[in-house]
């Protein structure tokens, strides 16, 4: 699917709002985050330097639509699903700057992104899909919902990137983790769902990523997931100097560093 198609994106969805989550009954990470990291992107781009044309990424979960955003002005395309319509009424964050690639979704159910023009609609494959913070939100039994959705809406090769809290968190009395499990059940669901790890993806990322441990998520950890390995995107190289670098940004000494001299 070529990016040059005209019409607007527009989302076709079974439940427009996912109005049963405790997420969209207790607004919580939806009227708060709003998080990007530039350096995720800059892998990304790296990843994919082979690419014609833009790569699409397609964030289920956008909250605040701060990823999207973040991706858009490095040149990419992208969309954003959030399952609350929290955001979305109060035009909140990015809502009010790119309403036209942030949309609301109960993603547990089908959906297709694609262009709308007239009366055709075009579905969109995305090269990458993120889910940050948002798959140990849904419930055991709407995982292969959401596995589906995201299969249907990869290209050929393409990835699916995200970070999992394997911590309950409860908010005024309401049990916000759905799905709350260690690495190793999540690395044996999603191989039950066809979905492989790609440890060495894992280690090129390095803690690099928009939520994570160094970014707001403690305890939380990583998977970069493919349907076949095989014609995963390569990995470009990546030097000493550039692991190191991806080592300390974001670290405590960092932060330190950065309070003490620029005062953030």
């Amino acid at each position: 699917m070529e990016l040059d198609k005209t019409g607007t994106i527009d989302v076709m969805a079974e439940r427009p709002v996912a109005y049963d989550s405790p997420d969209h009954v207790q607004p919580w990470g939806t009227r708060r985050d709003n998080s990007q990291n530039r350096r995720f992107n800059t892998k990304l781009s790296l990843l994919f330097q082979d690419k014609e044309s833009s790569v699409r990424v397609l964030d289920l979960g956008c909250s605040g639509g701060g990823f999207v955003r973040s991706c858009i002005d490095d040149g990419f395309f992208a969309v954003g699903l959030e399952g609350s319509d929290y955001s979305k009424r109060h035009r909140r964050a990015e809502w009010a700057t790119i309403p036209g690639n942030l949309f609301t979704c109960d993603v547990t159910r089908p959906f297709t992104v694609g262009w709308k023009d007239a009366d055709e609609f075009t579905p969109i494959q995305f090269d990458v899909v993120t889910s940050w913070e948002l798959i140990e939100h849904i419930a055991e039994q709407d995982l292969s919902g959401v596995s589906s959705n995201v299969e249907r809406h990869l290209a050929p090769g393409g990835l699916w990137i995200m970070s999992v809290s394997p911590n309950e968190e409860v908010v005024h009395g309401v049990q916000l983790h759905q799905t709350v499990q260690p690495r190793s059940w999540w690395l044996a669901k999603f191989l039950a769902l066809g979905w492989h790890h790609l440890e060495t993806h894992e280690k090129f990322f390095n803690t690099q990523y928009v939520r994570g441990p160094k970014y707001g998520a403690p305890g939380s950890f990583h998977l970069i997931l493919s349907r076949n390995p095989g014609i995963a995107p390569p990995l470009p190289a990546y030097p000493l100097v550039t692991r190191l670098y991806d080592s300390w940004l974001g670290s405590p000494y960092q932060r330190t560093l950065k309070r003490l001299v620029v005062g953030e």
